[in-house]
């Protein structure tokens, strides 16, 4: 074999090396064995491809066929959180939370502000958000909010929870020592949601003691979030909570595929090896805490 025959065979064998792993990518995960009681609190179920009445009782059929019996359905602008809401009148097992992504903060015009105080009176809609600050788009993006309007955006966001006594559910991306800041500052409503929450044990200590609660997504079953491991083991029962964050952050060992509400088992699981309990006891703990959050009732 001659040494551009080598290359050649080198370079095809790199080739389809590399169009193996983008089929994987493309390849949802396989089922998970059931686990019965789940809710997925935070899922975007029009990003999964749930944009008709069938193609979301597809996606619940799925979820709920191993164990995920309900999901919270999130918008972050004003068309996903008009399509969230009809959504969760399309199906019983869906719920949805309606706001503005901070990264969409600018767009908290009057009108906004009418139709989300309404969207909110819905009984179908069981929290305000997903509102925060995200510090990493604002130097990536030139269509993210700058920090000072994502901060009038999120406290009148807080406002809205606290006057509509529902769930605040929270996107913070490295601006912790802000977000905390902000609510201090605001006066936090009763129940706060740290939405996949992605801070440091510090921090996930801070929240835990003003009795915020902290949901983990599949980013804890990475194997290099040992901090995130961390926080998830230090959080109380009453205060934990479970979600997808679907299309995004699929769980070990399914990184990077797609992600929807039936793969929540996974990242169940993986909570339930780590604070030592029952898959079980797990399931029922998370299960409960998001229909009391929520109040979601049992189906």
């Amino acid at each position: 074999m001659t040494d551009q025959d080598e290359t050649t065979e080198t370079t095809a064998t790199d080739l389809t090396a590399k169009e193996i792993r983008k089929r994987k990518r493309r390849m949802p995960p396989p089922d998970p064995t059931p686990l019965p009681g789940l809710v997925d609190a935070h899922t975007h179920l029009a990003a999964c491809g749930g944009r008709a009445e069938e193609d979301v009782r597809v996606i619940l059929d799925r979820a709920e066929a191993v164990g995920v019996e309900q999901v919270v359905t999130v918008a972050d602008d004003m068309v996903d959180a008009r399509w969230a809401v009809a959504a969760a009148h399309w199906d019983s097992r869906a719920f949805a939370a309606v706001g503005l992504h901070p990264t969409h903060a600018a767009d908290l015009d009057d009108a906004a502000r009418a139709e989300l105080t309404e969207m909110v009176a819905d009984p179908r809609v069981v929290a305000v958000g997903e509102t925060g600050l995200d510090y990493y788009w604002t130097t990536r993006s030139d269509d993210c909010a700058d920090p000072a309007v994502q901060r009038d955006a999120f406290a009148w966001h807080i406002d809205l929870a606290k006057r509509s006594g529902k769930p605040l559910m929270i996107h913070n991306r490295e601006a912790d020592r802000d977000l905390l800041d902000v609510l201090a500052a605001e006066g936090a409503p009763e129940t706060v949601i740290m939405h996949c929450f992605s801070g440091t044990p510090a921090i996930a200590r801070e929240c835990v003691d003003l009795g915020y609660v902290l949901s983990f997504s599949g980013t804890v079953t990475f194997t290099n979030s040992v901090e995130l491991r961390e926080a998830a083991l230090l959080t109380p029962d009453e205060l934990i909570l479970v979600e997808t964050d679907a299309p995004f952050l699929t769980p070990h060992p399914y990184r990077g595929q797609p992600n929807q509400s039936y793969c929540l088992p996974y990242t169940a699981r993986a909570l339930a090896e780590l604070r030592g309990v029952s898959e079980e006891q797990m399931a029922e703990t998370l299960g409960g805490n998001a229909r009391k959050l929520y109040s979601v009732p049992l189906r």
